[in-house]
């Protein structure tokens, strides 16, 4: 009976595999079951990490921004500040609150200092203001 000859098919997948995990250290990237293993581990991080990379950014800015709004002492929290915000119409989001509020903290509390003074007096924009 003549030796029958495997495909191709398993080989690219395995290589494509070897690849990819070619930077790993030890067994990683040497052993087809570990090459196998490491790589859907690293795959699943990323997915999950690229959520988390958001919410990370997100928490950054709102610590940024909560401590300049109590150094400059216009109002006591951040969230009346965005609550004010929110009431003025005023479109701006947090990540570009959090970088006036590293590279210019007279603007943000010329902002805040407009917005505590159009809430004592009842001012509202008709209009959308950014």
């Amino acid at each position: 009976m003549t030796r029958i000859r495997r495909g191709y098919i398993a080989r690219r997948r395995r290589t494509k595999t070897r690849l990819f995990s070619s930077t790993f250290r030890g067994a990683h990237s040497r052993l087809n079951r570990a090459m196998t293993q490491q790589k859907t581990r690293a795959l699943g991080s990323a997915h999950r990490d690229r959520s988390r990379k958001k919410r990370d950014f997100r928490r950054l800015w709102i610590t940024r921004i909560n401590a300049v709004i109590r150094e400059i002492k216009v109002f006591y929290s951040y969230c009346i500040f965005i609550h004010n915000l929110h009431k003025r119409h005023l479109l701006l989001n947090r990540k570009i609150l959090s970088q006036i509020a590293i590279s210019n903290r007279n603007c943000l509390s010329m902002i805040s200092h407009e917005i505590k003074i159009m809430n004592f007096t009842g001012f509202r924009f008709p209009f959308v203001v950014v």
